[in-house]
This record gives structure tokens, sequence and C-alpha cells, in this order.
């Protein structure tokens, strides 16, 4: 399975091979802080439902995202359990926030801004997904080349919400925050994390 070419082109950078490397030698951190990525998606899409309820398709479209960042949550935590790993808490990556910094605060605007933060995310979860499942073992491997597909529906969803939304074009903004995300994911951090850069 390949990396859609049109994520490798929406992100301006791939993983660092140092993230690579600290990821593998980290497991148990990768998949707690997994768990809770996977747990956040969830919570925004949950917090847009009940922040936007005049906009059907957004309703739609994000109470089914919800379901699905829930099922892998469920998927994640049972990988965990089975290979021992306790779920115990760990600090957030500063990477959301990186971005979350950048956007605007009044309307449309912060809805378009939320809808392409997420789109970003979902996009480097999929690209770290397509990047690390080679160096796994078969079982977590195979498991995070399954959640590719998904990770990509949800990255194209957020961005077509951004742009039926915004009411003109965005293109100037996703490139904005293209840069925003790429000195988010190049900056140097002390813990690693999934969305982390690579600690130093």
């Amino acid at each position: 399975m390949q990396l859609l070419p049109e994520i490798e082109a929406f992100l301006l950078c791939p993983t660092p091979d140092a993230w690579i490397a600290q990821a593998l030698q980290n497991q148990d951190v990768m998949l707690i802080d997994h768990a809770n990525c996977e747990k956040k998606a969830a919570s925004t899409a949950l917090t847009l439902l009940f922040r936007y309820i005049e906009k059907a398709d957004l309703q739609h479209n994000l109470s089914r995202l919800a379901r699905e960042e829930l099922r892998h949550f469920e998927q994640v935590a049972a990988l965990m359990k089975k290979r021992g790993i306790t779920y115990r808490p760990v600090s957030a990556a500063l990477y959301a926030q990186r971005l979350h910094k950048h956007m605007r605060t009044s309307e449309p605007h912060k809805l378009v801004d939320t809808l392409i933060v997420g789109a970003f995310i979902e996009a480097r979860s999929c690209e770290r997904f397509f990047r690390l499942a080679p160096h796994l073992d078969e079982e977590l491997g195979q498991f995070y080349r399954s959640l590719l597909k998904s990770e990509a529906r949800h990255y194209q969803g957020y961005l077509k919400m951004a742009r039926d939304y915004a009411g003109e074009p965005i293109d100037e903004r996703v490139a904005y925050f293209a840069e925003v995300e790429r000195e988010a994911i190049l900056t140097p951090d002390k813990e690693f994390r999934f969305h982390s850069g690579a600690a130093a």
C-alpha cells in the first residue's frame, strides 16, 4: 500500500528518520500516545458537533468520524493489553498547540481554520503510520497499514468541509498552515510523542 501522493504534496516534509528511530525505541509510549490521539480526535469531532449544530453536513460527517476514532482507540487499547503495556498518563505533544495558536478566533474563520488544522493532523497521522509500518512487527505493522485509508479519508473530509464552509478560496490559508505544520514537525521536542518532533 502506498501513501496517497496528495498527502505527500500536502505535507511539506516527511517524518524525520530520527523520529522513526525514537518511535521504535519507545513503542510503549508510542501506543499510549496513539490511544490518546484517537480519543482527542473523537473529542474534537464531538466538540464541533455541539458547536455547529446548524450545519447538517458537518453533523453527519463528524458523527461518523467520532465513532471511527473511538473504534481506533479501542483497537489500540486492545493491542496494548495484549502486549502488557499499562495505560498510564503521558503529557501531550506540543504539535497540536503549535498549530492551534495560529487559528483565527472570529467566525466563520475559526471553523475554517479548525477544519484545516484537523486535515493536517489526520494527514500527518496517515504519513506516520505509513513510515512506521515497514519497521514494526507483523501484527502492529499490519494494524498501522489498516489505518491508512481511514486517516486519508479523514484528511480529505476535513479539507472538503473547510472548502465548503469558507465561502472563499482557502489555498493561501492551507499553504500558511502547511508551513506552520512543517515547523512543528521539524522543531525538536524534549520528549517523544506520536506527533512530536524528534526528541533532542
